[in-house]
């Protein structure tokens, strides 16, 4: 066998099985397609963590009297500035993963991995070429993806899915989040805080219908309390 462990995978489920396995004196390898850390620590938390700080910065600012604090002149976003810091923080914290793999003797193998026979992983590279690897143990952390909907299929241009919608060229006037769920609502939020005019779509009665049903009302309430300032 060519390693103790493999994981297809370098989102936290795999490189903190990962790092764990190797702390444990397995030799271990992860199998990864794009950027190290996966969805989560590149996309979700430049969302939840960067974009929704710049964004509650801005709402600071924009009701500093509030906190017995004068601030002479328009207090406008940039937008370009705004996304570029996220990018570099996700740059960061993927960088941070790939010194621990280094740190604890993990072997990344860039490329898709699919399963095959007799516990080998068939790994595909960039280029289309084709090489196997063997393993005692194999761990699939693949993570998810965000529902493509039948009718609405997304361009990258007009309709969009999650990573163009964090990583725009220039901020929309308008723009539609299908879905109220924590990720759009987080959308929502950001872009009304910078100005887009934003028209939330759910389904069932209520956003965040996953949540409590008084956090739906409150967060409606603070959705409707933006618009309401925006428009004024």
């Amino acid at each position: 066998m060519d390693y103790d462990l493999l994981i297809i995978g370098s989102g936290p489920g795999g490189y903190v099985a990962a790092i764990r396995a190797s702390q444990l004196k397995m030799k271990v390898a992860v199998v990864e397609k794009a950027e190290i850390g996966g969805v989560c620590l590149n996309w979700d938390a430049s969302l939840q963590s960067p974009l929704l700080k710049s964004s509650q910065v801005l709402d600071y600012m924009n009701h500093a009297s509030d906190y017995g604090i004068r601030i002479e002149g328009e207090v406008k976003p940039d937008f370009k500035a705004i996304i570029a810091r996220s990018r570099s923080i996700a740059e960061g914290m993927s960088r941070g993963v790939q010194f621990l793999f280094r740190k604890n003797n993990i072997e990344l193998i860039k490329g898709s991995g699919t399963l095959a026979r007799n516990n080998t992983v068939e790994v595909k590279d960039a280029e289309g070429n084709l090489k196997n690897y063997t393993a005692t143990s194999i761990i699939l952390a693949t993570g998810a993806r965000s529902k493509v909907l039948p009718n609405l299929i997304q361009d990258g241009t007009k309709i969009i899915g999650y990573r163009e919608a964090m990583n725009l060229d220039k901020q929309p006037e308008s723009m539609v989040v299908v879905g109220s769920g924590a990720i759009g609502s987080e959308f929502a939020c950001f872009y009304q805080s910078l100005g887009t005019n934003i028209t939330l779509v759910e389904f069932l009665p209520r956003i965040v219908p996953n949540e409590d049903e008084e956090v739906s009302k409150q967060l409606e309430r603070s959705f409707k309390k933006n618009e309401d300032e925006s428009a004024d």
